[in-house]
């Protein structure tokens, strides 16, 4: 029998990350058990993956305000509307490999890092075919309808506010935890030397002496990261001449333009690719450029990293920059000119940029995996 089992779902890459976190730490915990991670997407029909995951990728693209508008509407329409049940009747029919394959494990828990898994095996449980504890861990700030699952073992939260919601929405009291959003291993020892701050810098060939901005694309590719980086050397003024360390990911053309951009910008433009040292990358920064997506904020939190806002996706994301906003650990910039000006506002006044750093390292929580896996196996 597998001690844990935790399911996430491959659209975007926030869940999987925090999937990926919660088995790193049962993996620390217990080398010779630790916990297994499925995506239910490499588990569900093609037709329905197809739809699922690239359908959401093409409306964050192609069609933000479609997206914005369904995303309010589901908030607001009851789990017994005839519009979820179609839906989930359809989910039902595309998970029977994946739910022959959770059977398959035998997990002693699972956790769901994602609605869709949850809603399923809810329905397992309620038919007496899975007698393992399922718990949901939440993987934004804000709480949306769809990840009110009633009837599991416990729930998850970011934060309080979330776990009010969750409360307000129905859902046990006592059922209701606050943990924070798992982050890797990596960015769980913010006091640690391998991330110090000047140690990182030099590591890149980057002058401690100057800022460093880390500017990313996220996990979805949304927004121009090379005309961004562009936007930002361009800059003129007090504290402009700044350092960036720009991640472009997966995304093979940006990384390129960002190479070619870096020849005439000789000391001052880092052009990164994949990479899985994001957190040395971020313990380097001293201000991140990104979306708003969970598990980069739970990241720049644990870290204790100020966090300049662009790109959000309606909805979630837009939700998330307003929790930072409001708690003074980031700024939102809601274009390229806008992006200019609060960039360089930030480098000219060091004394604010160190307030939102202390703000987000108070939000921090980089036990959030270690907190999750105690209240899994009952021992918190």
């Amino acid at each position: 029998m597998t001690p844990l089992l935790v399911l996430s779902v491959s659209a975007g890459n926030g869940h999987v990350r925090a999937a990926q976190a919660l088995c790193a730490a049962a993996q620390a915990r217990a080398p010779t058990g630790g916990a297994v991670h499925i995506d239910a997407m490499a588990h569900m029909t093609a037709g329905f993956r197809k739809v699922y995951t690239d359908w959401y990728l093409q409306l964050i693209h192609r069609a933000p305000d479609l997206w914005s508008y369904l995303h309010q509407k589901s908030d607001s329409t009851p789990h017994s509307a005839v519009s979820q049940r179609l839906r989930r009747g359809i989910e039902r029919a595309s998970a029977g490999a994946l739910l022959r394959e959770v059977r398959r494990v035998r997990p002693a828990a699972i956790v769901c890092t994602h609605f869709l898994p949850a809603e399923l095996l809810m329905r397992e449980r309620n038919r007496g075919r899975l007698d393992c504890p399922v718990w949901l861990q939440v993987t934004d700030y804000d709480l949306h309808n769809m990840w009110i699952v009633p009837g599991l073992q416990g729930y998850l939260a970011a934060t309080e506010e979330v776990a009010f919601r969750m409360r307000a929405r129905g859902l046990p009291a006592a059922q209701v935890h606050v943990t924070g959003i798992p982050v890797m291993p990596d960015f769980s020892a913010p006091d640690a030397p391998a991330l110090a701050r000047e140690a990182n810098v030099r590591r890149l060939g980057l002058d401690p002496a100057r800022r460093v901005v880390l500017m990313t694309s996220g996990g979805a590719g949304v927004g121009d990261l090379a005309a961004r980086v562009a936007h930002a050397l361009a800059l003129q003024g007090p504290g402009c001449d700044f350092q960036v360390i720009a991640v472009a990911g997966r995304n093979t053309a940006a990384l390129g333009s960002l190479q070619a951009m870096q020849a005439r910008h000789p000391g001052r433009l880092l052009p990164v690719g994949f990479t899985d040292e994001m957190h040395r990358l971020m313990a380097a920064a001293d201000l991140v450029v990104t979306k708003p997506g969970g598990l980069t904020i739970a990241e720049c939190l644990a870290l204790g990293k100020p966090m300049l806002l662009v790109s959000p996706i309606p909805g979630q994301e837009e939700h998330n920059a307003g929790f930072l906003m409001e708690e003074g650990a980031a700024w939102l910039a809601y274009d390229t000119i806008g992006l200019g000006y609060k960039l360089a506002g930030l480098m000219a006044a060091p004394e604010r940029l160190a307030h939102m750093a202390s703000r987000s390292r108070a939000l921090g929580r980089p036990d959030a995996a270690q907190c999750v896996l105690d209240r899994v196996s009952g021992t918190r």
